[in-house]
Parts: structure tokens; sequence; C-alpha cells
């Protein structure tokens, strides 16, 4: 590896004094180093393209992040979580010292998760977990839902979430989907608090065109991650589909880990 990008969750200081503590041996190393805010996507963006690897320091959150910002140019990501909790990221930030010289020497694997493509109004976005169409307010919205154009169902609902694998153990597995292991390809669509419409999840091929129609009433808006909101009004339909794109994490643990990880992240602690 010739150049390294590490991109850390802004505003927390222990994150940037890490970032610099990495910084600081991978030049030992003889690498190139950039650091750059997680939260500023457009100013990382432009390293994307001569980067062979970015750091993410921070929560899953942060890592969110960095998903959708190296996704399109095919750089993994190598996840160090601040804290106890931690879906995605690999590391804990005691580890890092001992795994970054086995990450150098080209060690560990490479584990690929689908991302999700949403198109609002000839405008599209990103998203590694979830596109949501949500109400803003404590009501319940209608929003029809279609599968490669044809009509499926009429929600009444809180909103609709259309996950990925990875979001499938976040807002939808809350919600009461399915969990999916992290490389699946199928998309989920689980309604929040259903009315009137089908309750239960669906779960869809990786190739299928989902359209979320929202009828009646304005006040919703289109939540990409938990992180980008996108007002919407009556009538306006948003499409979500696979991305071509898909987002690369550097793995260190066995390829079996995300079976501990349920038990201890969903399942309360193993005995």
């Amino acid at each position: 590896m010739k150049r390294i990008g590490v991109l850390f969750r802004p505003h927390v200081e222990k994150a940037l004094t890490l970032a610099h503590s990495i910084r600081h041996f991978l030049e030992s190393e003889g690498i190139t180093v950039w650091l750059c805010s997680a939260w500023d996507e457009q100013a990382a963006e432009p390293h994307m393209p001569e980067t062979d690897l970015v750091v993410g320091i921070g929560g899953d959150g942060t890592i969110l992040h960095c998903a959708r910002v190296t996704a399109p140019a095919a750089v993994p990501v190598l996840g160090v979580k601040l804290g106890k909790l931690g879906f995605i990221t690999e590391l804990g930030e005691s580890e890092i010292d001992a795994a970054l010289p086995q990450v150098i020497a080209g060690e560990g694997w490479i584990e690929e998760r689908t991302m999700l493509c949403a198109t609002l109004g000839g405008r599209q976005f990103l998203a590694l977990n979830d596109a949501v169409v949500r109400c803003t307010a404590v009501r319940l919205i209608n929003v029809a839902l279609d599968v490669g154009g044809e009509p499926v169902t009429t929600y009444r609902a809180d909103g609709v979430i259309v996950a990925t694998a990875t979001g499938s153990t976040g807002y939808s597995f809350a919600a009461g989907g399915p969990v999916l292991l992290p490389e699946a390809r199928e998309i989920v669509v689980q309604p929040i608090s259903s009315h009137i419409g089908l309750s239960q999840a669906l779960l869809l091929p990786g190739d299928a065109r989902v359209g979320l129609h929202v009828e009646g009433r304005d006040g919703a808006v289109l939540s990409l991650d938990g992180q980008t909101d996108c007002p919407l009004s009556s009538g306006q339909r948003v499409e979500v589909m696979t991305s071509e794109h898909r987002a690369r994490f550097v793995r260190l643990r066995p390829r079996t880990y995300f079976y501990a990880s349920l038990q201890e992240k969903l399942g309360g602690a193993r005995t």
C-alpha cells in the first residue's frame, strides 16, 4: 500500500488523537497519509482515486459516511470503533497497533456489502443501511409500494424501510424485519407500525426495483442511512434498487464472525 486515508469522527478528541497516531505509524512505514473528517464526504471524495485503503475511526455512523464515499472508487475500509458498540467496525482502538502491520502486509480478507441507490426527482443517493420514507410528525402516511412497476400494496403506516443486508440488523430489525447475512444481495421492504397494508417484511431479489409513492398529505421525508433527509411532497415517488457500487471492508476475523456478532450485539451477552 502506498496511500492511505484516515476518516475520523469530528469533534471527538479521542478520534483525532488516534488519527494522528495512525498517520505517524504509517508515515514511518513510507506510506503517504491524508486525514479528513468523515462527516465531510465532499472533501474526502477527491482523494479516493489514488487511495489504497481508508481507516475509519468512530462508530457505525462514521463507517456509513466512509462507505458512501469509498464505494464508487472501490476503496476498502478498515473500521476502528471508539467505545464498546460497533456492528460494522472491525477493531477496537486498543487493537489497531497490532492490526495495522497485518493489514498493510496484505493479510485478512475483503467483505463486500450491497449498497442501495435511491432516485428522487432526478437525483441519486447512495446508502449502505437503508432508504426510509417516513412521516416528519407523529401521524400516519400512505405509501404505495410497487416492484418493477407492478402495484403491490398501499401501507398506512409510520413509514416504510428499504434495507440492505447491512441495514437488516439496524432500523429494519427494530421494526420487526429479518436478519440477512452481510454479503447477501437481497432487499428487505419493512413497514414501520403498519395499520393497513402488509404488516410483514418482503424479501426481494437484488435486481428488484422498489417504488415508494407518497399519497395524501405532505410532511414526509426520504431518509438515507439516518444521516441525510430529503423532503417529500404528496405525489412524489422514490425508486430504490441495489447500486452498482459495493462497500468493501477489510476483515481480520474468521469469515464466520457474523454469527457471534449476532449473539453479542442483538441477542445479549453470550453464556
